[in-house]
C-alpha cells in the first residue's frame, strides 16, 4: 500500500513538473510574440508619423508659393526652404523604415512625384501677372502638389491599416 501511495504521488509530482514546464515556456512564447507585436506597432506608428510630417511640409510649401506669388519673396522663399527640409528629413525617416509590403514602391512614388513638384516650384516665373499667376499655380504647380500629398496619403493609409491589424490581432 505504501509502495503503491508513493508511485501516485510521484505520478502527482510529474505531472506537477510538466505543467510547470509547460507554463514557463508558454508565458515565454508569450512575451517573446507581445515583443514582436510592440515592434511592429512601433514601426507602423513611425512610418505614420513621418507621413504626417511629410503632409504638414508640403501644405507649408504650398502656402510659401502663394506667398511668392502675391509677391512676398523673401518670407515665401523662408517658409519653402523650411518645409523642404522638413519633407526630406521625415522622406528619409520613412526610408529606413519599410515594414509593410510594397511600402518601398510607395516610397519611390513619394520621391518622384516630390522631385516633379519641385521642378515645377523651381520653373515657376513670379514676374507674371496676376491672371498669369494664378493659371500658372492652378495648372501646373497644385496638380503636382496633389499628386505628391496622394502617394504620402497612401503609405500613411498602408500603415494605418497594417496598424489596425495588428493591434485587433492582439
Amino acid at each position: 500500500m505504501k509502495k503503491l501511495k508513493s508511485k501516485i504521488f510521484a505520478s502527482f509530482m510529474l505531472l506537477v513538473v510538466f505543467l510547470a514546464v509547460a507554463g514557463s515556456i508558454s508565458i515565454y512564447e508569450f512575451k517573446k510574440l507581445s515583443l514582436s507585436v510592440h515592434g511592429l506597432i512601433d514601426d507602423n506608428y513611425k512610418s505614420i508619423e513621418a507621413a504626417r510630417k511629410m503632409i504638414e511640409s508640403l501644405e507649408r510649401e504650398d502656402s510659401g508659393i502663394l506667398l511668392l506669388l502675391l509677391g512676398e519673396t523673401s518670407s515665401g522663399s523662408k517658409i519653402i526652404n523650411s518645409a523642404d527640409s522638413a519633407f526630406l528629413s521625415a522622406l528619409d525617416v520613412a526610408k529606413n523604415n519599410l515594414t509593410e509590403k510594397n511600402e518601398d514602391i510607395l516610397i519611390d512614388s513619394i520621391q518622384k512625384s516630390y522631385i516633379q513638384f519641385k521642378q515645377k516650384l523651381d520653373s515657376m516665373n513670379t514676374n507674371l501677372s496676376g491672371n498669369e499667376k494664378i493659371s500658372t499655380y492652378s495648372n501646373n504647380i497644385h496638380p503636382v502638389f496633389l499628386k505628391a500629398k496622394k502617394s504620402v496619403n497612401e503609405l500613411m493609409s498602408l500603415n494605418q491599416t497594417s496598424l489596425h491589424n495588428s493591434a485587433s490581432g492582439l
